[in-house]
């Protein structure tokens, strides 16, 4: 039989062991050294927007201008205008600083006991993050000075928030890697019982993402980045990388188990293993381009770097991975750990004793674990009924207690509108001319105190800031958004020969969310697709590939129904350091699904190709699950462990989405593993019989797959009791 091409890079790996692991290492300086020397490129903000705020954003880029940073000081005093001397003291060394402009004179609260200064940060607005650290200092020198006399002093801006999330995503990211390395080692080592059986999947799995890592910085010239990408990369290269390495040496080391030499059993782990990790790797990559069709560059990003990392993961799994396993030998149990999990002794039955005792009534009674199973999961879901999302202020993101939480709440309180303005862009033949002027000067004064023109003759564009009420964020805020777009603006310009759009900050949080509730029906119609034709190429069967469909989508719903409860209603959410929000980020729900269809094929991928192989072997269908059920059982616990683990990490960093990101994936990877794929999908796949392996007639054409290599008899060791699982 021609083997498979998994079996073939396998073999060829295996006799060129030098080249192979060579080739991977040069492979990862090079990309690690090319990425590093061109840097990542971040998005602007006039990239990000879509539909009316993302044309006003072009309006400005197109003609040349560029929106300074601009950040808020709040200073307050006990009584009213105690803040003068702090004030004027903290002007002169803003201004000492070298990196401020136009700052203007303090502006007083109502109630006299506030005073506003507002200035810019120097040079380009893309830089103003690099450059704001002089102006930290300076307040907070002068917050230092001022507590002895009950002056408290909060700054909030461009610059400064910019800053701050960017400091908070590089050390959440270095929290991420330095305990999510570790206990995915840790893992491994009970798992294997050996430090390098340990040491190989962990260490394969980094390559693979620092490998990614620069391949996605050269990319990002090209298509550029939100800085969350690499926080979603290195979650997902780790938990695939290392799932992909532990399927493949799990096979092994149970073939070495029932008997098999080492060169035998390497090239049969090839040839199954091997080829479920490039069946799953290819579907993972393929789902996650379902993130192209969102028409957002946050979805793209995303897009991009998952599929860099899976692609690379899955090339090292099934190239470098078999050079080592053939180069080490039984090395490979080199560093045993006392009293751990040791490689089992021939001839014996592998991963499968507590999962057989397990899938036992579960076979027995497959119809009443069926309907058990599936209430569970939508008993799950119930709560992703009510789910609202929303773009997360600073609040509820960072939290109500983050000093840039604080600061953002305390000057929205003073002065409603200051730190996120609408921002009208007007553009025309002449800015100049009367009827555009007079429209100009109409819409300023009906946009109320506080609104402020600023006219660029040069580039024929004009700009008026319109404070929003409240924080402007809420529900308010909107309402004025609503009228100000849909009444205000055309009214003023009705007649008029110009172009004048609507953006800011809650302009653009509300186009997002439109933008991706549009998409969301094409995504998940092309990730459904996809999926069900790989599945129909792979195992030849129409109810594989739907069953594969439904048992996703009640991951995704049950993963839907814990995000809810625990972040939007708050129900345990202070067991992971975090708080109710009242809603799930706007992006999230696309993004879980999109993940949970790629990352759940890896299991089902695995265990139903391992059904298949003994199905193809002669067994009845009851014990072909069986079979495949508990041979692979080890492997699928271990995988999810070291998954949930990864995704827990996540959990519990400092920002709102990457929490609920973490216990979303983290949820549903442990549903997918213990209830769906030792529950649901063995009693599934008994009710159904002998329909699952019917290829219909209209479709005889589709191409023959193998699901196992031509293995030769075990060792005589190799024999079981009745009831037990036919030997290979």
């Amino acid at each position: 039989m021609r083997r498979n091409l998994a079996a073939r890079l396998g073999v060829w790996s295996a006799h060129h062991r030098k080249t192979a692991v060579l080739g991977w290492l040069v492979f990862v300086v090079l990309a690690t050294v090319l990425g590093g020397a061109s840097g990542m490129v971040t998005a602007s903000d006039d990239e990000m927007g879509v539909g009316e705020s993302g044309r006003a954003a072009a309006i400005l880029k197109d003609a040349g201008i560029d929106e300074p940073a601009g950040e808020l000081v709040m200073v307050t005093a006990r009584t009213a205008d105690g803040w003068q001397e702090a004030a004027a003291d903290l002007s002169k060394a803003l201004t000492a600083t070298g990196d401020v402009r136009g700052l203007q004179a303090p502006l007083p609260s109502e109630d006299g006991r506030d005073a506003l200064l507002r200035f810019e940060i120097k040079g380009p607005s893309d830089e103003a993050a690099d450059r704001v650290q002089p102006v930290l200092d300076a307040v907070a020198e002068a917050g230092e000075k001022g507590a002895a006399h009950g002056i408290s002093v909060h700054q909030f801006g461009d610059a400064s928030s910019e800053k701050h999330l960017s400091d908070l995503l590089a050390d959440d990211l270095r929290k991420a890697e330095f305990t999510a390395v570790p206990l995915a080692l840790g893992i491994l080592l009970v798992a294997f019982g050996a430090v390098v059986a340990a040491l190989l999947p962990v260490g394969l799995a980094l390559t693979a993402c620092v490998a990614a890592f620069g391949l996605l910085s050269l990319a990002s010239h090209r298509l550029h980045l939100f800085e969350t990408t690499y926080s979603v990369m290195f979650l997902m290269g780790l938990a695939v990388g290392v799932d992909y390495c532990l399927f493949y040496l799990r096979r092994e080391r149970d073939e070495r188990a029932a008997g098999r030499d080492a060169r035998t059993a390497l090239r049969i782990a090839a040839a199954t293993s091997g080829r479920a990790v490039l069946v799953s790797g290819l579907t993972v990559m393929v789902a996650m381009a379902g993130m192209f069709l969102t028409g957002l560059l946050l979805f793209k990003g995303f897009a991009l770097a998952t599929i860099l990392v899976v692609c690379v993961a899955m090339v090292g799994s099934v190239t470098v991975l078999p050079a080592l396993l053939a180069g080490l030998g039984d090395r490979i149990d080199a560093g045993r750990v006392p009293f751990l999990n040791r490689r089992p002794k021939k001839g014996a039955h592998t991963g499968g004793g507590i999962a057989g005792t397990l899938l036992r009534p579960v076979l027995a009674r497959p119809k009443s674990f069926a309907v058990g199973a599936a209430v569970l999961l939508l008993a799950l879901a119930a709560p992703a009924l009510g789910m609202r999302t929303e773009q997360l202020g600073l609040e509820k993101q960072f939290g109500s207690d983050a000093p840039l939480s604080v600061s953002y709440k305390k000057i929205t309180e003073k002065f409603p509108g200051g730190p996120s303005p609408a921002l009208v862009v007007v553009t025309a033949d002449d800015i100049d001319a009367r009827p555009v002027r007079d429209a100009l000067d109409a819409l300023t004064k009906r946009a109320g105190d506080g609104a402020e023109l600023t006219v660029h003759r040069a580039a024929d564009v004009a700009e008026i800031e319109v404070p929003l009420p409240g924080d402007g964020t809420g529900a308010e805020a909107k309402e004025a958004l609503g009228e100000l777009r849909d009444e205000t603006v055309p009214a003023a310009f009705r007649g008029v020969d110009a172009e004048a759009r609507v953006g800011g900050e809650l302009a653009s949080s509300e186009d997002f969310g439109d933008q991706l509730g549009r998409g969301i029906v094409p995504v998940f119609g092309f990730i459904a697709a996809v999926t069900f034709l790989l599945m129909l190429l792979s195992f030849r069967s129409v109810v594989i590939a739907a069953t594969s469909i439904v048992l996703n989508l009640l991951s995704v719903g049950a993963a839907y129904g814990v995000m809810t409860a625990v972040f939007q209603h708050g129900w345990g959410a202070e067991l992971i350091g975090s708080e109710k929000a009242g809603a799930i980020e706007n992006w999230m729900p696309l993004f879980v699904l999109v993940v949970l269809f790629g990352l759940s094929m890896d299991y089902h991928v695995f265990v139903v190709s391992r059904i298949r192989e003994a199905r193809d072997r002669g067994m009845d269908n009851r014990a072909a699950i069986r079979e495949g059920v508990t041979r692979t059982a080890g492997a699928v616990t271990g995988a999810a462990v070291i998954m949930v683990a990864v995704f827990a990490v996540f959990g519990t960093l400092s920002m709102q989405d990457m929490q609920q990101m973490g216990v979303g994936l983290g949820v549903a990877v442990l549903l997918d593993a213990t209830v769906v794929r030792m529950v649901l999908l063995p009693s599934v796949m008994a009710l159904l019989g002998e329909r699952n392996w019917r290829t219909p007639r209209a479709l005889s054409w589709l191409p023959e797959v193998s699901h196992s290599e031509e293995i030769p008899p075990a060792a005589p060791a190799e024999r079981h009791p009745a009831g037990a699982h036919a030997p290979h």
